[in-house]
């Protein structure tokens, strides 16, 4: 999974970015700190991988991972040359989903690009340049596409969609809120690569004082929370300074550190939670001697697309699952265990794989 982290000027972007990649991007109090696209590998955290890993006494355990990208801040007109956001934003285009940091704190002491804390408008700036950015690719589209539609039916078909993405686009409407009305309008579309056609997860960066009750009081995190709710998007609170510092913490003394803080997740904990629930993802398991291992896969996905996640081959030379509910298989104590009490199945090429199975592929290339 990628995410593209994106958001004004000093909102407290890479310092989140900072924090859950320990990355070490620049991260300073004034615009276009970070110039050059920062990239971070962050493990996913799932418990259940250190219990089959003992369970096992596995050699080596392996957890899912997701990529951050982090692009230098975006400000009005960044779409025409404006600051340095736009020559990066080609960086996420590629992304599954975009975080938008939004800036929900008063700090007298950290200046704001537009001088004042007004979430709703930074949002707004924000999808008016991607808006802007994915109208340049479609004019681009529209004039190669544009040459041949009169001579073929099928460029001239894709040329009449453009013109109606571009117009849904000039309302100020973002790509992910058009309905296509046939498979063709959807292949069209897919291939256009759009940042606004992008699910958003927003990051509500508050104080450490309204941390504690996830921002329950916080005016501006309730005019996020609402935009979010009329937009389909989702939404978690953070305070990018405490994200640094527990970054540097072990994960018991992590543990502790949230409950004085009183809260129960960190905010790494709290995204990945809200982009596996937005992408519509899970995790299935595979568990042995050598390696335990997590493969993220969409909800709904069959035992063959599962086993392609692994190898192609697993894909291509299918020929049954065995499963177990990792619970289930550590509850038991064993794997015989587990098969004696029936809990182990042979499951063939239309079974949706569930979050927490163990599966061990059978496959003939």
């Amino acid at each position: 999974m990628k995410l593209g982290i994106v958001g004004l000027p000093n909102v407290g972007k890479s310092t989140l970015f900072n924090s859950l990649t320990k990355a070490g991007a620049e991260s300073a109090n004034y615009p276009f700190c970070t110039i050059d696209p920062n990239i971070g590998i962050v493990p996913v955290p799932d418990p259940r991988l250190k219990l089959l890993g003992d369970f096992y006494k596995s050699k080596k355990v392996t957890p899912a991972v997701i990529e951050f990208v982090d692009i230098a801040g975006l400000v009005k007109g960044a779409s025409k040359g404006e600051g340095l956001g736009n020559q990066f934003l080609a960086n996420i285009r590629e992304v599954d989903a975009i975080v938008h940091v939004v800036r929900c704190f008063e700090d007298s002491n950290v200046i704001h690009v537009d001088g004042s804390i007004d979430p709703l408008r930074d949002i707004e700036t924000i999808n008016l340049e991607l808006i802007f950015s994915d109208l340049e690719i479609l004019e681009r589209r529209i004039s190669k596409v544009g040459r041949s539609a009169k001579m073929d039916k099928t460029a001239g078909k894709e040329f009449d969609f453009l013109q109606k993405v571009k117009a849904h686009l000039e309302e100020g409407k973002p790509a992910i809120t058009l309905e296509t009305e046939n498979e063709d309008e959807q292949a069209f579309f897919a291939s256009y690569n759009l940042l606004t056609a992008k699910p958003v997860i927003f990051a509500a960066n508050v104080s450490e004082d309204d941390l504690a009750d996830d921002g329950a009081e916080n005016a501006y995190v309730k005019t996020v929370r609402e935009y979010a709710a009329s937009s389909g998007s989702e939404v978690f609170v953070i305070c990018a300074r405490i994200e640094e510092e527990i970054a540097e913490l072990d994960d018991d003394e992590k543990q502790l550190f949230l409950e004085d803080l009183g809260i129960r997740e960190s905010g790494l904990d709290k995204l990945i939670a809200a982009s596996y629930r937005l992408l519509g993802l899970m995790s299935f398991l595979t568990s042995g001697e050598d390696e335990t291992r997590a493969w993220t896969i969409r909800i709904g996905t069959k035992a063959p697309q599962a086993a392609g996640k692994i190898h192609t081959d697993f894909e291509r030379g299918f020929i049954k699952a065995e499963v177990v509910n990792y619970k289930d298989l550590l509850d038991c104590g064993s794997y015989a265990g587990a098969r004696e009490k029936g809990l182990v199945r042979m499951e063939g090429k239309e079974y949706v794989v569930q979050d927490g199975d163990v599966i061990l592929f059978r496959f003939n290339v």
